[in-house]
């Protein structure tokens, strides 16, 4: 069966998720804000699932139709075949968002959906009555500027959660974004890379990923492997495509941090990444940071001066990062912040900057490139 997948995105990198499946060999791709859709048979929901690095989750979209009234939600839904999705016993879970619309009651909109698919199903199955015991099925029901798109859920908990991370900073920043700044320098294994503030580790291990080409969610399952309408076949298949895509290759990453407790987080997240060789982790103050490697990739999220007292410090870590700059005259800078006068505080324009998501918080991205 050939589904319309959509992959969801922190705003501000759908371009990139879309690059990744163009690489994974799709085509056709509608780039929307925080989506990506695609086509693709079962095979291609494993396969999305476990390659994706920046993307947030995988869904099967079931329809799109416009609704200004609980009515017309309640029959443009019922009028779909969900029983060819859900099985007799599938446990359905319905959440919702609404942005610009009518129906701005998002509570409302979940319980009408929800009736509306058993009213369906009950066509399908000639049952009046439903378990609901077996396989969770979370359908999202999603109105924007009243268009309402209902899907499925493929992925469960979100692509982010790789596994590894037990132990988590004060302030984490999330693996897909860790990926995608990664994948927007362009930084490949043959060249050094540098974080002088890896707190729990999150850059380092997304890049050792990147650079072995282990695919994110090799070891993690997902909801939809659960379901009885794909071959559990397909997830492994999946795998093992995964596993012999690994590359035979050695680099080491620098990573860095001012705080030890924080560090020995980082190690043990790497460890459970299966890439504690690749990275050389060190207690270390930014300042005291050096290499003898001529050209290198500099990749790190820094504080930003958000809390009450830190501003001078963290305005002097940012004069710090240009002075080091200017010193590593070869190297590339990729620096992720949400503080105003970065540029100012870092003593150069960046050649390209782009507004990022920090969870809730907005930042940029600033890049400075230079010729290897």
């Amino acid at each position: 069966m050939k589904y319309d997948l959509i992959a969801t995105t922190t705003f501000g990198i759908e371009a990139v998720t879309a690059k990744e499946l163009k690489k994974l060999g799709y085509d056709n791709l509608t780039v929307e804000n925080g989506s990506v859709t695609f086509q693709g048979t079962d095979i291609d929901i494993a396969r999305a699932n476990m390659w994706l690095r920046t993307a947030d989750r995988v869904y099967i979209k079931i329809a799109e139709f416009k609704a200004e009234t609980f009515e017309e939600l309640f029959q443009g839904t019922k009028a779909i075949n969900w029983g060819d999705f859900i099985p007799v016993d599938g446990n359905i879970h319905v959440v919702g968002k609404s942005v610009r619309s009518t129906l701005f009651s998002v509570s409302d909109c979940q319980a009408i959906v929800k009736k509306a698919i058993v009213e369906s199903m009950k066509r399908k199955y000639k049952k009046d009555w439903f378990s609901e015991e077996g396989p969770e099925y979370k359908v999202q029901v999603a109105l924007l500027k009243d268009i309402v798109t209902l899907s499925i859920d493929t992925t469960g908990a979100g692509l982010h959660k790789r596994g590894y991370r037990e132990y988590a900073g004060e302030a984490p920043i999330k693996e897909t974004l860790a990926a995608a700044m990664i994948l927007i320098s362009g930084w490949e294994a043959e060249k050094q890379l540098a974080d002088p503030f890896c707190g729990s580790g999150t850059i380092p291990i997304e890049a050792a990923l990147i650079g072995k080409n282990i695919a994110p969610g090799l070891n993690r399952d997902f909801i939809a492997e659960q379901w009885q309408n794909i071959d559990s076949k397909v997830w492994s298949q999946a795998r093992r495509e995964a596993q012999k895509a690994i590359k035979d290759i050695d680099f080491r990453i620098l990573a860095s941090d001012i705080d030890g407790d924080v560090l020995r987080t980082a190690r043990q997240n790497a460890e459970k990444a299966g890439v504690k060789d690749l990275i050389a982790f060190q207690k270390l103050p930014m300042e005291q940071f050096s290499s003898h490697k001529k050209y290198g990739y500099m990749i790190s999220n820094p504080p930003y001066g958000e809390r009450l007292g830190e501003e001078k410090v963290v305005q002097q870590l940012y004069r710090e990062i240009g002075r080091l700059y200017r010193e590593l005259d070869h190297w590339k800078f990729f620096i992720l912040t949400s503080h105003p006068y970065f540029e100012k505080l870092f003593g150069k324009k960046s050649d390209k900057n782009r507004k990022l998501y920090n969870g809730r918080l907005q930042c940029y991205y600033y890049q400075y490139y230079r010729e290897d």
